[in-house]
């Protein structure tokens, strides 16, 4: 082919090709994982501050202590008995609860309740009052069941007395900390040794699925705002109170993951599968200390395995836990890269320049590389931030949903791709932006932390930046001896009928005098291009003397006094002047220009 030919065919071609098109860039970026721990909602790191002998595993940390370096650590468990909470009928000792709970509410973490009926080293896990008031009951010896001498007391689960005792108590409990947002979630904690769904380490007995029933029930009645959950040992007593505790909307828990080796690590990974796409699945590992002496743990692999089958959203830290995290360092960050869910960029596309009239368009591939789903969900914000940081434009695609991203295998989740276009809001004025990305509620507050770089402290992460051009841009000549400033405008579209210059001279933030157009404006700014029009002025006699702000633009003077009377310069001041320079008035009447442009 001739190079004649060649051009012929190219110059036809282009003229298809949109003017905008050809000088428009598109910026595109990939960011990587920062690898970093998240701290979300409904997904981290539990800490066990009670665990039910209060002294485990709280009790050597300092009160301003609160594990800070615990890498994606979200919230404090305080698993402890009903005795320690209301130790007389009505009277009740919520410090107990509360002084542990503000160390780490404060820094922004949440609690979770366990409130167990029955424990293997203390005789009155239930309050002794709820026997003395003639609840049925049991003496017991761990490992030998029911006997009578035996040194602790455990409660008959379906007696009257003590199921109206305890439903006055969860009622109270309820009153303070149902649907308070420092709470994660509360065990049904009322049925079993250590509140933990069966008798096998107490009594031995066995129980209906209708009284674990009313277990959940009375939960259900009282907690109706917080996610409540049930032990999958309730499985041992009746697999059907599984079933309910799903149908009720409770979430599962499995307790003491790795209490034994191998491929007796965990049982019901399968029983996690009705739960986890919905709700977030909790687990407990084995304490850690007990589990690595019996040779259950070996490397930890196992816990990282039941989170990946398990779908899990939280996971115990079931130890001292800075000796739990100097031995599993490792093993911490390979669980805070699939732990609950891990909302990942993978690529971000938008204009580098548009006009101040066009839309604007947003891009992105988004994929969740954790094992569970961001089940509160959660949209897409952009958002334009100035020189100082100020927030000046925000965009949030309610289209699209993250909820909805699917989980899978580690880096073979499929990912989803989002695409919207927004129209910017009349109080942007013209200007470079930096451009951040965010995910949070509907009305663009961030929620989730992203694993990606450029964190402004609020959840917004920077990207790049956005240029908008305005209406027009001004080049101003020298004002000289004439009293006459010369301005060339370069209109870059169609403008509406009846623009019109205006010029002020400003002291001290008041207009004193104006400059006016040195021929009619009439139909000079309807189309695209050049428009070489100056201002004219008279100086009054009493603005001697004094120093001027020479700030023009163009108006629409039968829009004055709405938001839109002046169109929007390429740079400008925020109330879409140009200032120009500063004009000096001498006492003699002459002038002298600083031109600023």
């Amino acid at each position: 082919m001739s190079i004649f030919i060649f051009i012929i065919i190219f110059s036809i071609l282009m003229a298809f090709i949109p003017r905008n098109a050809l000088c428009n860039e598109i910026i595109t970026i990939e960011p990587h994982d920062t690898n970093e721990p998240l701290e979300n909602p409904y997904m981290g790191w539990v800490l066990h501050y009670y665990d039910n002998v209060p002294a485990h595993y709280g009790s050597r940390l300092e009160p301003s202590d609160t594990v800070d370096d615990y890498p994606g650590l979200t919230v404090i468990y305080l698993r402890i008995p009903w005795s320690y909470i209301e130790p007389q009928e009505g009277q009740f000792n919520w410090s107990v609860l509360d002084t542990p709970a503000q160390r780490w509410v404060t820094k922004g973490k949440q609690i979770a309740l366990r409130l167990s009926c029955s424990e293997s080293w203390m005789r009155y896990a239930t309050p002794e009052w709820v026997q003395k008031a003639g609840a049925k009951g049991y003496n017991f010896r761990p490992g030998d069941g029911v006997v009578e001498d035996g040194p602790y007391w455990e409660p008959d689960y379906n007696d009257t007395i003590f199921l109206d005792k305890l439903d006055n108590f969860l009622k109270a409990v309820a009153e303070r900390y149902d649907g308070n947002p420092e709470v994660a979630f509360i065990d049904v904690g009322s049925f079993g040794v250590w509140g933990e769904g069966h008798t096998g380490a107490s009594t031995r007995l066995k129980y209906s699925a209708e009284t674990l029933k009313k277990h959940i029930d009375i939960h259900l009645k009282h907690f109706r705002n917080t996610l409540i959950a049930a032990n999958d040992d309730f499985s041992s007593q009746d697999n059907a109170v599984i079933d309910y505790a799903l149908e009720k909307g409770l979430t599962l828990r499995d307790d003491s993951i790795l209490v034994q080796a191998k491929e007796r690590a965990y049982f019901h990974a399968n029983m996690a599968q009705d739960f986890w796409p919905n709700l977030p699945v909790i687990l407990e590992s084995e304490h850690y200390g007990g589990s690595k002496a019996r040779g259950c743990w070996e490397d930890g692999h196992l816990y990282l395995k039941a989170v990946e089958e398990y779908h899990a959203s939280y996971a115990s830290i079931h130890w001292w836990p800075r000796e739990f995290l100097n031995e599993n360092e490792e093993l911490v960050q390979q669980i805070n890269m699939r732990l609950g869910y891990r909302i990942q960029l993978l690529k971000a596309l938008w204009p580098a320049k548009i006009k101040d009239r066009e839309p604007f368009k947003f891009s992105a591939q988004w994929r969740n590389a954790g094992v569970a789903p961001c089940y509160n969900g959660g949209y897409p914000a952009v958002t334009f931030k100035d020189s100082k940081g100020g927030i000046v434009g925000l965009f949030v695609d309610q289209d699209f949903n993250i909820s909805f991203l699917p989980v899978g295998p580690r880096d073979q989740t499929e990912s989803k791709a989002q695409s919207k276009s927004f129209l910017l809001p009349f109080q942007l004025n013209p200007g470079q932006y930096d451009v951040y990305i965010s995910v949070g509620n509907i009305t663009g507050t961030p929620k989730i932390a992203l694993p990606l770089p450029n964190n402004d402290g609020e959840r917004r992460y920077k990207l790049g930046v956005i240029n908008i051009t305005g209406d027009y841009a001004v080049k101003v000549g020298e004002i000289g001896d004439k009293s006459f400033l010369p301005v060339k405008w370069i209109i870059h579209h169609q403008l509406p009928p009846g623009v019109t210059p205006f010029c002020h001279f400003e002291h001290n933030n008041e207009i004193k005098f104006f400059g006016y157009p040195v021929e009619s404006a009439k139909g000079k700014f309807q189309m695209e291009g050049e428009v070489n029009l100056g201002f004219a002025f008279n100086i009054p006699e009493e603005v001697k003397g004094k120093k001027y702000h020479v700030k023009i633009g163009l108006w629409i003077p039968e829009r004055a006094g709405q938001n839109n009377e002046r169109m929007k310069p390429d740079k400008g001041d925020p109330d879409r002047r140009i200032n120009t320079g500063t004009l000096e008035v001498l006492p003699s009447g002459k002038t002298k220009f600083n031109k600023k442009l």
